[in-house]
């Protein structure tokens, strides 16, 4: 699999196919800094006070370099599929070389810092449900009033919570087919690619 660069990235990283490699070194470390511990204006203004140039395109350059290194280790690209990446923005051979081992360095901590900033969603657990008609009241004699109720247990960071819930029929079969048309949403091309790169 390769990554796909829009052209704002491919534009953010041209700055840096003109720089040498000791300079690309140090805007990967920087860029781990960024992912370690989020962005730092006055690292910015050193570094563009030291290149001459704006700070705006060094940390556009950082920004462009944090975000080749998530996506590879989101999707944990092997050597040969992190060069052909970067093959087409336009480095030298010995800066390829150098982002491919700064990226084989930290991909497994890029993966575990990525992994605990992720949200942690409530989880199903179990499903009771019981099916009720009440055929008559007091009031009227011949009546038949169907009602599904479930009870949900889930999971909420390690604390278990049960929702009630009580729907009658209908709209229990208009549930289940909207349910239904999404899981087959889901089993299409693009959905499963858009679920691969999440991963």
């Amino acid at each position: 699999m390769l990554l796909i660069f829009d052209d704002n990235h491919k534009e953010h990283l041209s700055f840096l196919t003109d720089t040498a490699t000791d300079v690309v070194r140090e805007f990967c470390k920087i860029s781990m800094e960024f992912i370690r511990k989020g962005s730092n204006r006055k690292i910015y203004q050193g570094a563009a006070q030291k290149l001459k140039v704006d700070v705006e395109t060094v940390q556009h350059g950082v920004e462009g370099l944090m975000y080749l290194l998530t996506e590879s280790s989101k999707l944990m690209l092997n050597e040969i599929d992190f060069q052909d990446s970067i093959l087409t923005l336009g480095f030298s051979e010995d800066m390829r070389q150098t982002l491919l081992e700064l990226y084989l360095q930290n991909r497994r901590e890029i993966r575990a810092i990525m992994s605990e900033m992720a949200m942690d969603l409530p989880h199903y657990q179990n499903l009771e449900w019981r099916f009720d008609v009440q055929l008559a009241s007091r009031s009227l004699r011949r009546q038949t009033t169907p009602l599904v109720t479930f009870k949900l247990h889930i999971d909420d960071a390690g604390e278990r919570e049960t929702k009630v819930l009580q729907t009658d029929p209908v709209n229990l079969v208009h549930l289940t087919k909207v349910l239904d048309e999404a899981l087959q949403e889901m089993k299409s091309p693009y959905c499963r690619r858009i679920a691969r790169n999440i991963k």
